[in-house]
């Protein structure tokens, strides 16, 4: 399908919009085409007519006495509605793009996110998205309008003489092969440019959320020569399409001056002829100008569509992007569970490409147990609580709750049911209520605060400026580490899920934090089945079961007691953190 049909989606709910605008486009640009002939009367019938100068003067102010109330009673409430309906649907159709587009991007993998730049995701939705407006505004009602007035202008010409109408469009095939010679090209370098921007936006993004790094090590400098090859990159593509548009407006121009010449030439001479009353030369010249300007603005369209089009294209890529993650036909939303995991022989990579990441996993989780997960970085660990709610999906083996395939359970039920607290918790610009409110949106105030207080939040919470209203600023950069963490705990707390996941919640905390968070964590863990992620082993020896994933693989479990009795890998590990 191509993109424009994809578009007609957004486009048929409005239709009648659409349609109402043009019907009060087509009596809005009636009204200039009476203009010439009012000028054919005033110089045939009044100026060179035979009547007395009485009469003349009695039937130019009836003439003049109508065209006012025409042209300025009537024509400005009728271009106003004919704006005003045009903005609104087009405003519409773009609140129910970006509506759409937030809605596609919030069901994409994560790994969608890791492979594609936030400020590019960001200038699809805005920028691109913003350009598709000229597609309804001018591609479904200006260039139609235009194609009306065209028509009913070429017909009273037409009707006055003949030859002369002839004349006037006899250059109309060279514009018709300068539109499709230029505008192909012109599209290719829209969508260019569109492109480099993205890829500036993307650059920023990136480095105004890292601006701390920039500064402690002092690459200014290093970073504005990266900036200024970007934005050159930028300045060089749209410099190309603007010299292409000077060239094919300069082409165009060029064309439409031709016209009036040839009119003016041989008009003069059928007029010298006596074959045309000098007042029908008058308003087939007026009619002139009728005649070019809705072609100058039909050509003046193309190159808005042809952006237009660019931007649609890559808005529909994105659009098009499909979901890793899916329910199953089969899939049901599950109400309560008790807890119990089940990983069957698990293997996983994230992409067909490269190694895998988790092999032949094989573990069992009872309902209320902490399980941790130990070894050095990269072992597959995170990959494997990844797969719990299905951030990714296996490609080999089997993940059970309460004996249920993860891949039969809807996956909102799925994750409505398991609360995770990571190293680096995302807090939103906004309030701490808005934010503790992420775990349950229609929670009371009380919820809210008894939420707080189990993850020792509430004290600093109220030593804040205004208390739960306070503003943190963008991911909470206001707040010290430990307040952001228990924050994120609170949330999870307000949702209070089955099934509780952390992931090197404390790592990177100081002791004093870390005490608070970690007397927070166990209650949030008490009667839930509990999955932690653990680099400070410390941390994890009161767990039900510690497993040790080495590259990908299982290559020890028990207790904390049974693995140091074992003497290997974990209690290495263990000795050289406690030396």
């Amino acid at each position: 399908m191509s993109s424009f049909k994809k578009y007609l989606v957004f486009v048929r709910p409005y239709k009648g919009l659409v349609i109402l605008t043009i019907i009060i486009g087509m009596i809005k640009f009636t009204i200039p085409l009476t203009f010439p002939l009012i000028m054919k009367y005033i110089v045939d019938d009044l100026i060179n007519g035979t009547l007395s100068p009485a009469e003349k003067t009695e039937k130019l102010l009836y003439v003049m006495g109508a065209a006012f109330v025409l042209f300025v009673i009537l024509r400005a409430p009728i271009e106003y509605l004919r704006q005003y309906f045009a903005q609104l649907t087009t405003s519409r159709i773009l609140f129910d793009l970006r509506n759409h587009l937030y809605d596609h991007i919030q069901k994409l993998s994560l790994r969608f996110y890791q492979n594609n730049k936030t400020g590019e995701i960001i200038s699809r939705m805005m920028n691109d998205a913003e350009q598709t407006k000229n597609i309804v505004e001018t591609g479904m009602m200006n260039v139609w309008l235009d194609l009306f007035s065209l028509t009913i202008a070429i017909a009273l010409m037409f009707h006055m003489d003949f030859w002369l109408t002839i004349v006037s469009i006899a250059i109309f095939p060279f514009y018709a092969l300068a539109v499709k010679k230029l505008y192909k090209r012109m599209r290719d370098l829209t969508k260019s440019r569109s492109q480099a921007l993205a890829e500036i936006q993307g650059y920023l993004h990136e480095r105004v959320n890292g601006i701390p790094v920039i500064k402690s090590f002092t690459l200014e400098e290093h970073q504005q020569e990266r900036f200024a090859d970007k934005n050159r990159n930028f300045l060089e593509r749209a410099i190309a399409l603007t010299k292409w548009n000077a060239v094919t407006n300069a082409i165009i121009n060029t064309l439409t001056d031709i016209a009036p010449l040839l009119v003016l030439t041989y008009g003069a001479y059928v007029v010298i002829q006596g074959n045309l009353t000098l007042g029908e030369f008058v308003a087939f010249f007026a009619y002139l100008d009728r005649l070019y300007n809705p072609l100058r603005r039909l050509v003046n369209s193309s190159t808005e569509l042809t952006q237009a089009s660019a931007s649609l294209d890559r808005v529909m890529e994105l659009l098009d992007e499909p979901y890793d993650v899916v329910d199953s036909p089969q899939a049901k939303p599950i109400q309560t569970i008790k807890g119990r995991i089940q990983f069957e022989n698990i293997s996983f990579r994230y992409d067909s490409s490269t190694d895998w990441v988790l092999k032949n996993i094989d573990l069992t989780i009872e309902p209320g147990q902490t399980i941790a997960f130990v070894g050095m970085s990269g072992g597959g660990k995170s990959s494997l609580i990844s797969l719990l709610p299905r951030f990714y999906d296996i490609q080999e083996g089997r993940i059970r709750i309460d004996q249920m395939d993860i891949m039969n359970i809807t996956t909102k039920s799925l994750r409505s049911q398991i609360g995770m607290v990571l190293q680096d918790n995302i807090l939103f610009s906004g309030s701490v209520r808005e934010n503790i409110l992420f775990g349950n949106p229609k929670a009371t105030n009380e919820v809210i605060m008894d939420a707080a207080k189990a993850a020792n939040a509430h004290d600093f919470i109220m030593n804040l400026v205004n208390g739960y209203d306070t503003e943190i600023g963008e991911r909470g950069v206001k707040l010290s580490g430990g307040q952001k963490q228990r924050i994120a705990i609170a949330r999870v707390f307000l949702k209070n899920p089955r099934i509780l996941v952390l992931d090197e919640a404390t790592s990177a905390l100081d002791l004093e934090s870390e005490h608070l968070i970690q007397e927070s964590l166990e209650k949030l863990a008490k009667d839930r089945t509990t999955l932690v992620v653990a680099h400070r082993l410390s941390t994890i020896t009161h767990a039900d079961q510690i497993v040790l994933i080495e590259n990908g693989e299982i290559k020890e479990k028990g207790t904390h007691d049974q693995l140091i009795q074992q003497s290997g890998a974990y209690a290495r590990l263990y000795n050289v953190q406690n030396l």
